[in-house]
């Protein structure tokens, strides 16, 4: 088709639907800046965007810039007539829809293998860790759990007291941070540690990841 390639930009790996995307990013601070580019091509509409209110948002600033979208799969897809118009919405739709329904099966998939007590997802606390998709203790953490639960329960410590003694002691957080009175709240008031693996509306049992006997 005659058009010169001056500059590729790739989301590896992340979805369609995300907004803030970093190589979208780039892209836009690529046209405000080469002036002198004429469009965008796109294999297909939904890899730009699945959600149609962002496609509308981002075929707008590209209009505003004045650079024309040219997709390979749909021909005309930005052309001002409003019956190309209509079929960029429609399209927008069914891939929304698309979305929907992946999500919906997804969702469907880790609510069921939560309900039979599996790890579905979601953050890791303090004192687990994930192999092969599922969730099991990571002894290292053992003893600072129980020392937190035993300075709270039964040494009547405040929160502060407790984040202070992990700071001065040098504890590291999970994520390698200092100690706050939420973090240990946290701690305190999580399920887990008593083997109760919750995901959603679900609540499972699991002996094997018992930390704190109460």
């Amino acid at each position: 088709n005659n058009y010169e390639l001056v500059q590729v930009f790739r989301d590896n790996g992340i979805s369609g639907s995300l907004e803030n995307r970093p190589a979208l990013v780039e892209l836009f601070n690529f046209l405000e800046v080469n002036k002198e580019v004429e469009g965008v091509l796109i294999f297909k509409l939904d890899r730009l965007a699945r959600d149609l209110r962002i496609q509308e948002i981002l075929t707008y600033k590209l209009d505003q810039l004045g650079k024309k979208l040219i997709s390979v799969m749909e021909k005309d897809l930005a052309s001002g007539d409003p019956m190309r118009k209509a079929f960029r919405q429609f399209m927008g739709i069914i891939s929304e829809l698309e979305k929907a329904f992946i999500t919906m099966r997804l969702s469907g998939g880790r609510i069921n293998k939560a309900r039979k007590g599996g790890y579905a997802g979601g953050g890791i606390a303090l004192g687990y860790k994930t192999k092969d998709k599922e969730l099991f203790k990571d002894e290292k953490w053992t003893q600072v759990i129980e020392w937190i639960f035993q300075s709270r329960l039964e040494l009547k410590l405040g929160l502060r007291e407790i984040a202070r003694k992990l700071n001065e002691s040098e504890v590291p957080t999970a994520r390698g941070g200092i100690w706050h009175a939420g973090t240990v709240r946290y701690i305190l008031n999580n399920p887990i540690y008593k083997g109760q693996l919750v995901y959603k509306t679900e609540t499972a049992t699991r002996e094997d990841l018992v930390l704190i006997k109460l």
